[in-house]
């Protein structure tokens, strides 16, 4: 018998101004074809880690996460500190070598150019290092003090790699991690994110800029010129979370439940720093769609397979099109997501009838939280879910509007 699942999709469309938050090795906005058309594009690399970046900030830097070559260097500069702070109080060459000891069970492949690196980042819990110190159970000196083969066979025994395969925090089981090593300790991702895509053909533009020397009295040339590439864009970004998996990496209920709303919200909020001091183009999402869906995840960027050419502003096209695309692969392939939740900064009637009200965003967190909430509990969505703010139809239409939950 098939497991049950539950699919968490992020559908977001979000207008950005002239920007270049994501570029190449030449410097020029990323892009790609799709639909025949040159589109603007952000990769999804770049915004996984704004979105880690975004969780990480509001959660205690000990439940943390980070990827880095220097899990040995770590490990050793918690292995010198006192034992008042958790450590161990060795030397910095006992501490050293004691944490390239303790890390040999799990096969890692040392750099072949950088000391003290592993050739490649792994992704672990800050936490998890200190359950490795806690391994030594206060003999890190004694052990420290032995020959190498007796360390190398003292480390045999200790539970390293059940370690670092259990207790992961809340980043590590949505974004997973892959080592090639070590099979035994690669997480299965719950989290999926798509490229995100313009809606619309995009062309690339130039900004010729100078500075000037301020203490220059001599003459008028500038002190330095150059040239910076950007685009504008409406972009189609989406997110799909496996409710099921993220159970499975973390094991409890209630921190599943968290980490999948929170998840939810960083998405949301987040954003790719390149050139952000140049652009400042920090902007928020016009429509926020999240789809629950128990039998597979679909991504609708179809929608814009033919590119969208709006006459007074992208966004609201988008948005139609959006709607009737959900509608078609619901009626053409009969699979209808179990509900719909969203968030919306303009009205209009054909975005209701497929996506039903619009809420505040702060509501549509209250209700995806009961939804999934019932899910783990109870193994199924609800029909429906309460409003968690006025709908009323007197609402100022250019005002964030409210979402409820719509049932299948």
């Amino acid at each position: 018998m098939t497991a049950p699942t539950l699919f968490a999709e992020v559908h977001i469309l979000q207008s950005l101004p002239p920007s270049n938050l994501n570029r190449d090795d030449s410097g020029t906005p990323k892009q790609a074809l799709y639909g025949g058309a040159r589109r603007a594009r952000v990769s999804s690399q770049a915004w996984k880690r704004a979105t880690r970046m975004h969780f990480a900030a509001g959660i205690p830097e000990t439940d943390r996460a980070t990827r880095t070559k220097r899990i040995g260097s770590l490990l050793s500069a918690r292995l010198a500190q006192p034992v008042t702070k958790g450590g161990a109080g060795l030397g910095e060459d006992q501490a050293e070598r004691l944490a390239a000891a303790l890390l040999t069970p799990l096969g890692i492949t040392q750099s072949a150019t950088k000391a003290n690196q592993s050739a490649y980042l792994l992704f672990f819990g800050k936490r998890q290092l200190d359950d490795l110190i806690a391994l030594l159970d206060g003999r890190a000196a004694s052990l420290a003090g032995l020959p190498d083969q007796e360390l190398k066979e003292e480390m045999k025994r200790l539970a390293v790699v059940e370690t670092l395969s259990g207790g992961h925090p809340a980043e590590v089981a949505l974004f997973g991690r892959m080592v090639a090593d070590l099979p035994s300790l690669n997480v299965d991702a719950a989290v999926q994110v798509a490229h995100a895509l313009s809606t619309h053909t995009v062309r690339t533009e130039f900004d010729y800029y100078t500075a000037v020397d301020d203490e220059n009295t001599e003459d008028s040339g500038a002190g330095m010129i150059g040239t910076v590439e950007f685009n504008s864009s409406t972009l189609y970004r989406y997110a799909v979370l496996g409710l099921h998996q993220l159970r499975d990496n973390l094991t409890s209920a209630d921190a599943t439940l968290d980490a999948a709303v929170r998840f939810v919200d960083s998405f949301t909020r987040s954003m790719p720093t390149g050139h952000q001091n140049t652009f400042a183009h920090r902007t928020l999402p016009q429509l926020v769609l999240v789809t629950l869906r128990t039998d597979q995840p679909v991504n609708l960027v179809s929608a814009f397979e033919q590119p969208v050419t709006g006459t007074s502003g992208l966004a609201t096209e988008s948005a139609l099109r959006l709607a009737s695309e959900l509608d078609a692969v619901g009626t053409g392939w009969g699979s209808r997501p179990a509900q719909t939740l969203s968030t919306r900064i303009f009205q209009d009637d054909r975005l209701a009838e497929a996506f039903g009200p619009s809420v505040p965003f702060p509501a549509l967190l209250a209700s995806l939280r009961e939804s999934l909430d019932s899910w783990l509990t109870h193994g199924r969505v609800p029909a429906g879910a309460p409003d968690h703010a006025d709908v009323s139809p007197a609402r100022d239409a250019a005002a964030p509007a409210t979402t409820a939950a719509r049932g299948a």
